[in-house]
């Protein structure tokens, strides 16, 4: 054995590699290193021992086996303060490793590629390296383990400043070893539970026999729901585009549970329209939609719905934010404000209210109704706990065009009353059911949410209506589901409404659509229903 540090990289991505490992020579560090890395460090004019010959057993099978070997993870393991430990290292001739610098084979990016086949990622899933790394995290004391070239840096500065990496440094590691290797194992799970044993073609299931969900920590949270409720924040691995857990707060209180459950209700329903929009949501529900001209204009028409729910609630924008409307904005009691950007003179007017959190959320990379959903920045899959269990569904993300519109009543919508149907039926689709929204003029007059009955949800936005002295007279009316009774349809069509648009499906169907032709109002369905709870 020797007293001279050891270090042992074997990288898939070699990404800084040469620079870190001139790094540790010049520290006088020696070099073990495998295959590919190995000849790049050796061309690079480095010192460099082959693993093979230091184990004395050559790569083999393709190099599936050059590092699971005694020597390896002997000098991994071995406790420096234990002395059976060392002594038994010494009567094998087994020298210790104090640094291990290992990335993975690109599993999760094989499997990424559009004609990915079973033997592709199959010869993709790596063994060696997860097992020094596990090796080497497990006797984090002794062992630094560098995992991500983001890590490099420090453990370099530390290494040139004391000659040796601090212990908390080594224990953050060793966590973010265990963390690698947990989602590397989640990521092969996740793949191989989707295809169908009897297709091994390489075929998936849409929902496979397990699911893993990898998530990290954003932040904790001063409580949940409620403050008897302990809470934190935590965001996808691979987050999307345009999502809230990539919102920079540019001032403010820090986040509550609610904040972020309403900001994101608020945010993933603005950045569903292409045109200028503003969104005001209040406990999970919007409570004032509208497009205009320029995002004042918008938050005018939006504040207008109801702009008693709308004190004390989370307005967003899908445009950036100027003085004039930051001017508006500021006038009402609001917990968050969300836009893509704010100008300069906007934000200094905002730091007038020290405890309004302000979000920016970059859109550059998101596509208004786009193809996916990353392009939208939103969840493919929803999920909701249930007691020891999940209910997991594809999101939501259905965008409404106008072809897709049938017209099943005698009288036809107009030009404008086709817009509103589309804009009210982009609202209903993020207000809780049951949900009736009236609306003109691209802008909500009249929300209902989450009431057991449909009729009561049709009276309450009525009411809304009143309240804000907003009349429903020619608006055009929103179901986020089908009209079961024409009951519904009267009631929406006594306060106002001139034009429906529903899902249809129901049995009833015949007689809701003559109730319409009765009534003399014109109804299309969309053949999709939105519920949602």
């Amino acid at each position: 054995m020797t007293s001279q540090l050891t270090a042992l990289l074997s990288v898939s991505d070699k990404t800084g590699i040469v620079e870190l490992a001139q790094s540790l020579h010049a520290l006088g560090i020696k070099l073990l290193s495998t295959g590919g890395t190995a000849k790049l460090l050796a061309d690079a004019g480095l010192p460099v021992t082959e693993v093979a010959d230091m184990t004395g057993f050559p790569e083999m099978l393709d190099g599936r086996v050059k590092t699971l070997h005694p020597n390896v993870h002997g000098g991994l393991l071995a406790r420096r303060d234990a002395p059976e430990h060392m002594a038994a290292l010494a009567k094998h001739g087994i020298n210790t490793i104090d640094i291990l610098v290992v990335n993975l084979y690109p599993f999760e990016a094989t499997v990424a590629q559009a004609g990915c086949t079973l033997e592709d990622a199959i010869e993709n899933i790596d063994i060696g390296g997860p097992a020094m790394v596990r090796s080497a995290a497990k006797n984090w004391r002794d062992v630094a383990v560098l995992t991500d070239a983001a890590q490099y840096a420090e453990v370099l500065a530390q290494l040139k400043s004391t000659g040796e990496v601090a212990s908390t440094t080594k224990f953050a590691l060793s966590v973010a070893a265990f963390n690698r290797i947990s989602n590397y194992d989640a990521a092969i799970s996740d793949y191989l539970s989707s295809i169908n044993p009897s297709d091994m073609s390489g075929s998936h299931a849409t929902y496979g026999s397990q699911a893993n969900s990898r998530f990290v920590k954003v932040q904790d949270l001063r409580y949940g729901e409620n403050p008897h409720q302990d809470a934190a924040f935590y965001r996808d691995l691979y987050p999307a585009p345009g999502s809230i857990v990539t919102a920079q707060q540019l001032q403010g209180k820090e986040l509550s549970y609610n904040n972020i459950a309403d900001a994101d209700a608020a945010w993933e329903c603005v950045k569903s329209f292409e045109a200028c929009a503003c969104v005001i949501v209040k406990h999970a529900n919007p409570c004032g939609v509208a497009t205009g001209d320029g995002p004042q204009a918008a938050y005018s028409k939006a504040l207008q719905t109801d702009p008693t729910s709308a004190f004390g609630g989370i307005v967003a924008f899908n445009r950036r934010v100027d003085a004039a409307t930051m001017e508006a904005v500021t006038k009402l009691f609001v917990e968050v404000l969300i836009a893509p950007d704010f100008d300069a003179d906007a934000l200094e007017l905002l730091k007038k209210k020290v405890n309004v959190r302000a979000l920016k959320i970059d859109l550059d990379n998101v596509k208004p109704n786009g193809n996916t959903a990353w392009e939208q920045g939103r969840n493919a899959r929803d999920v909701k706990r249930v007691g020891s269990g999940l209910l997991m569904q594809s999101a939501d993300n259905h965008e409404l065009k106008l072809s897709d519109l049938k017209v099943v009543t005698t009288k036809q919508p107009t030009p404008q009353q086709l817009q509103d149907l589309l804009f009210a039926w982009s609202v209903a689709k993020y207000v809780k059911s049951n949900a009736i929204v009236y609306c003109k003029g691209g802008m909500t007059l009249g929300v209902g949410a989450g009431q057991m009955s449909r009729i009561d949800s049709a009276k309450i936005a009525s009411i809304k209506a009143e309240n804000a002295g907003l009349s429903l007279a020619g608006s055009v009316v929103a179901s986020d589901a089908f009209f079961p009774f024409r009951d519904g349809l009267d009631v929406v069509v006594d306060a106002g409404a001139s034009c429906v648009i529903q899902p249809g499906g129901s049995v009833r169907d015949d007689e809701v659509i003559a109730a319409a032709n009765e009534r003399g109002v014109a109804m299309v369905f969309t053949g999709v229903r939105h519920f949602r709870h």
